[in-house]
């Protein structure tokens, strides 16, 4: 879907994914679990004016049986119980100071997000940029649109849907509007939600329990198969790529290209030299440290060498193996991240998300692996 858009992603219009359509549904097979994927994808992008529409069009049609509530928060309504904490953090820029206070707690963590003074974005029409505070007023980023303080709070008492938060903001404006006893999101969701909780308690809005959900990993008939013959166990197939195949190699080899216990043997050799320089003269300790690691360098560069011409001589194996690796973890990442739920639904039907709610147990965050 190439075309040019600003503004607010919900709001963009659906125009143009006719083209889209037509791509997708020739991608399809011919069946009964196809043409339904096919009619949901042309009712929610293809009757419904923008992507916000589309969206809750296609997740309900999904989920609905199960018990579902779409809340839409781009609405002046939802804004308007905000209101209060928008003006604190226009004005008295409260996220940026509690957010930089904890950030400099956790500097020795990778920091996920930074706040900034104003971390509210202006919308209107396809617009949507940043509000940053310059030469006495509240100016619009990459646009001409300025406010004095006494225009700006005229704005958000009569126009509250005209301002949307940024990363930061956003847990705060989805506790305030609808709170929850647990928020359950993915690693780096929790990570910068950790970084908001003292600028909870400075708002006196309850910070919810954090909850790491679940990941799965869709495992086809056709691929069970060849993980068994191949025979690889699931846990293989999460290492990453070298370690993937060494290990593999080494399984597969008629002979041991392990050099661990020889590795082992030489540590207890040189723990012998050691102990006898200790006694004769330990000025002779650096040459045994130095003998000892060219030794140790040695056995790894022999192993190395060694696995790449099994490696070599195995080539077939191993590229069966690597196949079904990147066919399970697309570019050596998770199914989840690059592989559309169609790709399955449509050999599944809605017995794929029967089988997702069967087997998951959100409270025990764990990595599923499920075979279909």
């Amino acid at each position: 879907w190439n075309r040019e858009a600003s503004g607010a992603v919900g709001r963009l219009d659906t125009q143009g994914l006719e083209e889209v359509f037509e791509v997708f549904s020739k991608e399809l097979e011919h069946s009964e679990n196809a043409e339904t994927i096919r009619d949901l994808f042309k009712q929610a992008y293809l009757e419904h004016h923008n992507l916000a529409q589309a969206t809750r069009f296609l997740v309900n049609e999904l989920f609905a049986e199960k018990g579902l509530i779409i809340l839409d928060a781009d609405t002046a309504e939802l804004k308007r119980i905000f209101l209060p904490y928008l003006k604190t953090d226009i004005f008295n820029n409260a996220a940026f100071e509690t957010v930089t206070a904890t950030n400099k707690q956790l500097e020795d963590y990778k920091i996920q997000v930074n706040p900034r003074e104003i971390n509210i974005f202006y919308l209107k029409d396809n617009l949507r940029e940043r509000l940053v505070f310059q030469d006495g007023k509240f100016n619009v980023l990459e646009t001409d649109i300025a406010f004095t303080q006494a225009e700006i709070e005229q704005e958000l008492e009569q126009h509250p849907e005209r301002f949307s938060p940024n990363v930061i903001m956003r847990p705060l404006y989805q506790e305030v509007i609808l709170p929850n006893l647990c928020y359950i999101g993915g690693g780096g969701e929790l990570a910068y939600w950790l970084q908001l909780k003292s600028f909870f308690e400075s708002q006196s809005v309850p910070f919810p329990v954090l909850l790491l959900r679940n990941s799965v990993l869709l495992v086809t008939e056709k691929q069970d198969e060849k993980l068994k013959k191949l025979n690889i166990a699931y846990k293989d197939i999460f290492l990453n790529r070298d370690r993937f195949i060494n290990k593999k190699v080494r399984e597969i080899s008629n002979i041991d290209i392990d050099f661990s216990s020889q590795k082992e043997h030489l540590q207890q050799q040189f723990e012998t030299l050691y102990q006898l320089a200790e006694q004769t003269d330990k000025s002779f300790l650096g040459a045994v440290k130095a003998q000892k690691v060219k030794q140790l360098k040695g056995l790894d560069h022999l192993e190395k060498r060694l696995l790449k011409a099994q490696k070599k001589k195995l080539a077939d194996e191993v590229s069966r193996m690597v196949d079904i690796q990147n066919e399970l973890f697309p570019s050596q990442s998770l199914q989840e991240r690059t592989t559309n739920f169609s790709v399955f639904y449509k050999d599944y039907g809605h017995t794929l998300i029967n089988r997702l709610f069967e087997y998951q147990e959100p409270l025990k965050g764990e990595f599923l692996v499920l075979s279909l």
